[in-house]
């Protein structure tokens, strides 16, 4: 049953004609009505299925405005590498033992790091941590021996987007309390980044069918994009 704060926001926002997201990002704070730090998310369909081929996208991307969001890391690297890691701020760091442990199913991290010279050993999990999205991937940067920079930009507004079966994606662009500036230069890096992704791959048509903007808690909005992508 609804609550009464939700009885309270606009109803059938997603039937409105789409607005520029600049317009959309005042208007979804005001629904921000909650007592905590409400995140503002983007929801993309994308054009997927294709006649000779399925669209499959993942890639990752520093957001320029900065993340609230507190990922907790992981890293499986050789001992002359473990202290680095720690110092860089990983939460979680082993070499076999680490290896052993994700086998087993305890899995205590939202993203994991391998070194190169680890990796033989770390891809044979990939039914482990393949279907939750956490098998390191050179293109993706998780895969290096710089493992310093590598959970640095985990930890500062790094955010992987990649696309559901359905075409779905979603990424967060930020919190209520960051400017609108910022939340606009983050909306702005997700879209330039599908457009890459648009121009690396032959999809015929747009590739976007759909965006909304909503909050945590609030109500959707239909998204009018700038150029057709």
């Amino acid at each position: 049953m609804p609550s009464k704060r939700y009885k309270k926001l606009p109803e059938k926002t997603r039937d409105l004609k789409s607005e520029a997201v600049d317009k959309l990002i005042p208007i979804l704070k005001q629904n921000c009505t909650t007592k905590f730090d409400e995140s503002l998310d983007l929801s993309l369909q994308i054009n997927n299925k294709q006649k000779k081929n399925e669209i499959n996208i993942r890639t990752v991307i520093n957001l320029p405005g900065g993340s609230l969001k507190k990922t907790k890391v992981g890293v499986v690297c050789e001992e002359n590498k473990s202290q680095e890691a720690k110092d860089a701020g990983a939460e979680v760091v082993g070499s076999d033992e680490l290896i052993e442990e994700i086998k087993s199913g305890n899995i205590n991290f939202e993203k994991l790091i391998c070194t190169p010279g680890m990796m033989i050993k770390l891809s044979k999990l990939g039914k482990v941590l393949g279907p939750k999205g956490l098998m390191p991937n050179p293109k993706l940067g998780s895969v290096t021996n710089d493992v310093k920079k590598a959970i640095t930009d985990a930890k500062s507004g790094q955010v992987e987007i990649r696309n559901d079966k359905d075409g779905n994606i979603g990424v967060s662009i930020g919190n209520k309390s960051f400017t609108d500036d910022k939340l606009i230069m983050n909306f702005n890096a997700v879209i330039d980044a599908l457009e890459k992704e648009k121009s690396n791959n032959t999809i015929k048509g747009d590739l976007i069918k759909q965006a909304f903007l909503t909050s945590t808690m609030g109500v959707s909005y239909k998204i009018k994009l700038d150029k057709s992508i």
